[in-house]
This record gives C-alpha cells, structure tokens and sequence, in this order.
C-alpha cells in the first residue's frame, strides 16, 4: 500500500524546510572555522581539481590521480559555488555525461553516448548508467530528478564498470557520495530566490548523540518554481517545480573496529509538467492530405505559437508528474586489521503517478496517456579489501539485487484520432476514397498492465599487482547470473461499436488486446585489465582494456503479432548488450601542482546494442526494442584545472566523441522517409543519437581579501560556460529532430564571510541562449516535431550560512 501525502502536509512539509533556513543562526562564531572552510583551504576546488581529492571509484579510498580510471570529479565546494541541484545541471560541468527527459520515467543518462536509448520507456530494459548514492544502487533513471542536498562529492565514472560496482553498467557510473555525521556539532542553511517564482531552501544539521559513539546528521531540500511554459488552452503555467527531499543519517562507533551508517531518506516531487511545445513541421513522404499542414487545417487548428522560444503550450488535457522516491540503508564496516569487511544493504521504492496530453496540442488525438509505476528494489553487498599499502592490494566480494516493476497503464483516444491517425481509403479498388467516422475512435481505451522482476547475483574480485614501486598491474572479474521474468497484458474497450470489417480492422492497426510472458536467464563473465606507470610522483600513465555487460531485456510494451493474431513471442526477448573499451591515460599535476592536466583516449565496440527497432516479418510492421548488431564508439578526453596564484582558479573540460550506429539494417526510419506503410531502413553509419561531436565547459573564480559589514572574508566573482555541437534526439537520427549547439553562460558574485556566512547574486544562463533540451515526434508521424526549450535567463540570490 502507497501512502501519499495531501497537498496540505506537502505545503507544510516545504514551509518547515525553508523556515528552518531562515530560523538557523546566521553566524559561526567567529574563532569555531567551519570545516567547509578548512576544506577550502586544501586545493579541492573545481572540477578537475584531482590533486588532493579523495575517492572511492575502486571501492577504497584513494587520490583521484592515483586512479588509472577516466572519471571527473565534482567535490562540494563546486555543487555550493555554481549552484548545481540535480544531475540534469551537472552536465553543464562534465561534457561527457548527456541527459535527455521528456519525463522523469522517460529519461535517459549517457556517459560516452552510451547508456540508454533515446526515446524508450520500457520497465524490461536495464540502464548502461549506473547511480549509486552512498554504495547503493538506484534502479530507476528518474534518480536523476532529485535534487541534491549534503554533499560530498560525485565521481563520475567513464567507460564500463563491470567488476566493482554492484550492478554490472557498460557506460559508466555516478557515485555519490554524502557526508559523514560529525560528534563536532555543525550545520548548513541556505536560501535561494529567483524570478519566475524560484525559492529553495535547504538545511543541514549534524551532531553527536552520544560523545565519541553515536553520531547523526538530518537535511532537508525544498524546491519551488513557476512553470516556464504558459498554456492559453488551461489558462495555467506549466513545466513547474514542486519537491522536497529529506535525509536522515545515523553513525555508531561502537569500539574502533565497528563502524555502522544508517540511511533514510524520501522525496516527494509533484511538478505540473511535462509538456511540449511546437518545434517545427517536417516533411514526410506521406500523401500531402495525410501530413501536418493539411491535417491541421481540416480541423481548423493552428498551433497556438510556432516558436517554441515564445514557450507557449496549448495542451488541452491535465498534465502531473508525481513521484515518490524513498528507501532505507546499511553500511557496517569492521575491520579486522589485516581486512576490511563491508556490508552494504539496502531497500528502496519508486512510485509514479503521471498524467500526459501525448498529442501535444489542442486537438483531441489522444486524450490521455498514463504509465503509472511502481517500483521496489532491495540489495546486498559483502565486500572484503585488504588494508594498507601491500605488494598486491585486494577486493572480493558478492552482490545480490531484485527489482520488481509494475505498471498499469491507460491511453484513451479522442475525437480527432481516427481523423488523424486512420487514412482514407477505398472499400472497394473503385470506390471513392472515404474516412472512418470519428466516433470510431472517440473514446477508445486501450488498458496496459505488466509486471518484470529481476533477480541478479554476482561474485567479484580484484587487485593490484604493485610489481615495482612505480608499475602497477590492475586485473579484476566478475562472474553475473541474471534471471527475469514478465508478464504484458492489453485490453481495449469503447469507441464506435460496430460490425463493419473495415473499421474493425483499421481500429485495430492503431491498437489491439494483446498477452504474452517471458522470462530469460542470462550468466556473463565480465571484467577489466589495467597497467599504469608513474613517470614520476605527479604524473601516471595507464592503458586498460574494460568489457562490460548489459544484461538482457523484455519488452514490456507490445510486441508484433504473428499473421495469426498471436504475439510473435521471439521479440519478446531482448539479447544482452556487451560493451569493450581500449583507453590509454595520462594523468599530470605541473608547476608545483598549480596546473591538473588528465587526458583520456578510447574507443568502445558495443555488440548487440539494445535499440528501437522495426519489424519486417511477416506480420504488420510496429516498432518494438531488438538489437542492433554493432555500435562504434571513439573520442578523447580533457580534464584541466589551474590555480595560477591564491586569488584565482580555473577549469577547462573538453570531450570529442565520434559515435554511429556501425551495423543497424533493421532501425527506425527518420521522419523524412516515413511513407503511407511503416517500413524499416538501414540506419548503419549513421551518427548516434544524443552524442555531441564536441562538448567543453570552463569556468573561472577571481577571489580577493576584504571585508563587508564588518566581517573579514572575500569577494569573488565566477563564471561558468558550457557548449554542446549539434546533436540528434531521436533513434531514428531525422534530420527533423536535430538540436542546434548552444552555449550556456553562467556568472556569480558574492562575499564569503571567514565566520561562515556567504552571499552571492546569480545570472544562469546570461546571455539568454534560446536552445532545446529535447525533441521528438508527434505519434501518427504527421511530421509535427514537438520538444522542450532550455531555461531562459534567470536571476536570483543565495544566501548561505554554516555553522
């Protein structure tokens, strides 16, 4: 059972989060330095600034530029100074990491242009980026929504992690990480307003329970925003924010070998979103009665703006995008000397409660549109890592996960479907060209339930062979067995009743029952070999070669029927994506460790990737998820980070990726070639969609002594900037669903108190960049491209106390 909070405790829940912010004390005393402060202090500052940070990508603890792994790192300090709150902002640090969402079940993370593939929402498919938070693996892209709050870091993990992180991912990871409850009392408030109705709040407190034993940590974040989108059908804004996270922390030391964290933490997000607005018309090859502008004008329909920068929607049917996300967690520690032992479990549940207008405009197509989810999930780790520095330093360990999916969804069409999803034809190879009648489809109801569980186990180990004091040999395995079963049910009722064989027969090419299970079972053996080589004391170079595994899937939305109105059940099953990365590295601190310079080499060959297909069998053609034979993958990578004196730091992060679909004979056809009849098309050596050719970000912060009210401390002023080249947001690679570049712009000036207060002005995206965040097409493919425009120009203040 789902308890969900009222609107009214929501409300109260948001208020109590940003009166907290306002009710904490505003000053540390002046002589108690804040330990963000001394952190400050410490060269951790920006993205590439490795030298002196700590990580745990090869689950221990470790300097960053010690690690022969491509990964970035984004420390607390640079989440405070550029006001990132979710991962969708993070991409504007770390260019090889995209996100594209037209909700939060439909989003897609990718590392490398690897990771999921644009344009699906199917609950049997695995994603190729891992999220982890604090050791935990979240099993649903819509983590990505969250906002973050109390952070330590994020490292974010390039290329396949098949050996270490426990639910084996071929494009990488994001491990994050919060921070540690102090037996020091300490705390953090901050308070941020903005236009378009922008105000968030967030709180940290910290503290012992019992001195030296027992330790606890609680925040909490509350966001609220206007909706960016205005939609003169409703009369109401859309595309809002609504959210608020909480986290609760527990730390026993019971003796010096003990170590326990509990973790608790919820979320409840309730946005008015997500909507689209008109992008553009594309041609297809469809007679001109059967594409948009005639379509449109047959039901006398204009789009209320055809400038989607104008962010004017005109939606007639309610839109939500309710979550809930919540879960608890363990990590016990004990140390044995020689060994650590870790255990990491953990539970957690997803609940999504949607609503969709999915034509996208005025007319009465389809009426609705709902996947409501339910998700949850436990885990267990059991990992043992030798301590100290030894000729051979080790990892062993078990995982086990489960995930269970249901979803009982409803898409209901309106008055105007069959008008515009049902071409006219002729009853008879004389008669006169004719249309169904719209009641044919007014109405009409098509109820989808499913339900997918997984199990999945693995055994892994692996170590570092010091053979020298200078060359390190680094091989790790894993050995996965995964099994998964489901079950896909439809059923439709409403719409025209009637015994005409014509109209039954087109009703049912939009949309018929339909049944079937599966199940699948699948083992892999996957791992990584690396030798790094330190030049000297700041500079290593490393090769690896990585093989990763995706484990197969089900398909959970339909499948093509066989000439006898089964299921064809072969297309049930999706086969496993295997994923190999060859990468060289180098790896620099220069000028006395003023300058981090880290470059990264690699091409990764996928087999089987797992993609939106076309059928051409024998019975009619529809599209559903298969493999793709092959995907090539190649680029570089730069991370820099410069202090060139104390009163300034730079970044720069530049990625080149040349990706395409080397074998795809079967893929979906791009808008422009879609005729009257769906057809299949060969899509190999095409670009791979939602990859960037060039991405880069660089920023810089000028800070100076000074005081302000009478508080010693700094002024500074910082910019951030990010750019992205042209890149597809579809599958199918149309020229019809491409995203121009664009370059984001953000600027920050503030004072920092040496007591702990701090105050800033914010611009994001300054120079009012117009760019689109994602597109896509129009369901009937009448040619209209519909999308999500970026952000405008916002302006805000923060004000932030620590204690």
């Amino acid at each position: 059972m789902t308890i969900t909070p009222t609107p009214t405790v929501r409300r109260l829940l948001s208020s109590v989060a940003i009166a907290a912010c306002i009710a904490a004390p505003t000053f540390a005393h002046a002589e108690d330095e804040p330990q963000s402060q001394s952190s400050r202090s410490n060269a951790t500052q920006g993205v590439a600034s490795l030298g002196d940070i700590v990580v745990t990508a090869r689950r221990r603890d470790e300097r960053a530029q010690d690690v022969p792994i491509a990964l970035t790192v984004v420390n607390e300090e640079l989440l405070d100074r550029t006001g990132a709150y979710n991962i969708g902002q993070i991409t504007q640090l770390a260019p090889s990491v995209q996100l594209l969402s037209s909700n939060p079940r439909n989003t897609a993370i990718t590392i490398r242009g690897l990771g999921a593939s644009y344009g699906l929402a199917n609950d049997g498919l695995e994603q190729g980026v891992g999220i982890y938070v604090d050791q935990v693996y979240y099993g649903r892209p819509a983590t990505a929504t969250l906002d973050f709050v109390d952070l330590d870091r994020i490292e974010i993990l390039r290329g396949p992690q098949g050996t270490l992180f426990g639910k084996n991912t071929t494009a990488g990871a994001l491990n994050i990480t919060t921070r540690v409850p102090s037996f020091t009392p300490e705390g953090q408030t901050e308070l941020s307003f903005g236009d378009y109705g922008f105000l968030q709040g967030k709180a940290t407190f910290s503290g012992p329970i019992i001195e030296d034993k027992v330790a606890a940590r609680f925040s909490i974040v509350s966001t609220r925003r206007d909706g960016l989108l205005d939609n003169v059908t409703v009369g109401r804004k859309q595309n809002s924010q609504e959210s608020i996270s909480l986290r609760g922390q527990l730390l026993f030391q019971p003796t010096e070998q003990l170590r326990v964290r509990l973790f608790a933490d919820y979320a409840d997000l309730t946005p008015v979103c997500c909507t689209q607005v008109y992008v553009r018309v594309g041609q297809t090859l469809k007679p001109a009665s059967l594409q948009f502008p005639a379509l449109a004008a047959g039901r006398g329909y204009t789009p209320a703006s055809t400038n989607p920068y104008a962010r004017i929607a005109d939606v007639d049917s309610p839109i939500q995008a309710d979550q809930i996300h919540r879960g608890v967690s363990a990590i016990v520690d004990y140390d044995f000397g020689w060994a650590t032992l870790t255990s990491v479990s953990a539970w957690r549940a997803w609940d999504w409660g949607p609503k969709n207008d999915r034509d996208y405009t005025a007319l009465d197509i389809t009426r609705q549109s709902a996947n409501p989810s339910w998700q949850d999930q436990w885990s267990q780790e059991l990992r043992l890592s030798s301590n100290g520095s030894n000729r051979i330093d080790w990892t062993v360990g078990l995982y086990a996960f489960h995930q269970a999916v249901e979803t009982h969804g409803v898409t209901e069409y309106g008055k105007d479907a069959a008008y515009w999803l049902i071409p006219e034809y002729r009853a008879t190879p004389n008669a006169p060209l004719q249309r169904v009648p719209d009641s044919l489809l007014d109405g009409y109801k098509v109820f989808n339930d499913s339900r997918i569980e997984t199990d999945s186990y693995a055994v892994f180990g692996q170590l570092t062979w010091n053979i020298t004091d200078r060359l390190h040999l680094t091989p790790g395995l894993r050995y996965t067995k995964e099994d998964k079963s489901g079950w896909y049910n439809a059923t439709t009722s409403g719409g025209l009743v009637t015994n005409n064989s014509d109209y039954t027969s087109r009703r049912l090419g939009i949309a018929r029952a339909q049944s079937y299970s599966a199940d699948l079972s699948d083992d892999d053996v996957s791992g990584q070999v690396s030798l790094a080589y330190d030049v000297s004391d700041d500079i290593l170079t490393y090769a690896s070669v990585a093989r990763g595994y995706k484990s197969g899937g089900i398909n959970m939305a339909g499948i093509p029927n066989l000439p006898s109105g089964q299921p064809s059940l072969t297309n049930a099953v999706v086969k496993p994506e295997v994923v190999t990365t060859y990468e060289l590295g180098l790896k620099t601190q220069l000028f006395d460790r003023r300058v981090t310079a880290n470059l990264a080499a690699y091409r990764t060959d996928v087999k089987d990737y797992q993609a939106n297909v076309v059928d051409s069998g024998p019975s009619a053609l529809r599209g559903y998820l298969a493999n793709a034979d092959k995907v090539v993958i190649q680029g570089v990578e730069l991370d820099a980070f410069a202090r060139p004196n104390q009163n300034l730091d730079l970044y720069a992060n530049a990625a080149w990726t040349d990706a395409k679909y080397d074998a795809f004979t079967n893929g979906p056809c791009p808008l422009e070639l879609i005729g009257s009849t769906t057809v299949a098309c060969d899509l190999s050596g095409k670009k791979l969609p939602g990859v960037s050719p060039w991405a880069a970000s660089i920023g810089a912060e000028l800070h100076g002594k000074g005081g302000f009210l009478g508080h010693p401390g700094e002024f500074y002023g910082g910019a951030d900037a990010s750019y992205r080249s042209t890149y597809n947001s579809d599958a199918s690679v149309s020229r019809y669903t491409q995203i121009d570049s664009y370059t984001i712009l953000n600027l920050r000036a503030g004072f920092r108190a040496e007591n702990g207060w701090e105050a800033f002005v914010w611009v994001k995206n300054a120079l009012d960049e117009n760019y689109l965040q994602f597109v896509s097409v129009q369901s009937g493919n009448s040619g209209l491209v519909i999308g999500n425009p970026g952000d405008p120009r916002t302006v805000g203040i923060t004000l932030r106390a620590r204690y």
